[in-house]
């Protein structure tokens, strides 16, 4: 795969919050928290009680179609780092992950970086939706999430 194809398949956005890394961190490991932050507006709801705390995890989210997703902690570093692989329940997944990255910047401030990697994507069903996925639209939700971060 060329590198300039390969570049196309990881899109990230990234801002400074005006809210501890922890604060942020802790709207982003809890599903149920999500729907409010999502700026896809793509997140029904998550059960309460599924705080994710390491790699190797899994949640359950139902999108606003009804379907519902399970999701692979790959990824995770408490204040830091999580990241998952979403797949229907019970299901292989199909290769695709979302990311949040986050560094603290002190004086109450973080900086979020929010990455869709789908380099090892196959499924040909979400390939259009993968492809319409744009820094953009993940920069709406870390937006989203700003907000709701330095309220509280």
């Amino acid at each position: 795969m060329s590198e300039s194809i390969e570049a196309v398949r990881v899109v990230s956005a990234e801002r400074e919050i005006a809210a501890s890394a922890e604060r942020v961190f802790a709207l982003i490991a809890d599903p149920a928290q999500q729907p409010f932050w999502d700026g896809n507006q793509n997140l029904a709801n998550a059960a309460a009680g599924q705080r994710i705390t390491g790699v190797g995890e899994s949640f359950l989210m139902t999108l606003t179609t009804g379907a519902v997703r399970e999701n692979h902690v790959v990824e995770f570093e408490e204040g830091r780092l999580i990241a998952w692989q979403p797949s229907e329940p019970g299901a292989a997944r199909p290769g695709h992950l979302w990311r949040w990255e986050l560094r603290d910047l002190g004086d109450g401030r973080a900086l979020v970086t929010h990455t869709y990697d789908w380099t090892v994507l196959t499924d040909e069903k979400r390939l259009v939706r993968a492809r319409a996925t744009t820094p953009e639209m993940l920069r709406a939700s870390i937006d989203r999430l700003a907000t709701l971060a330095e309220q509280g």
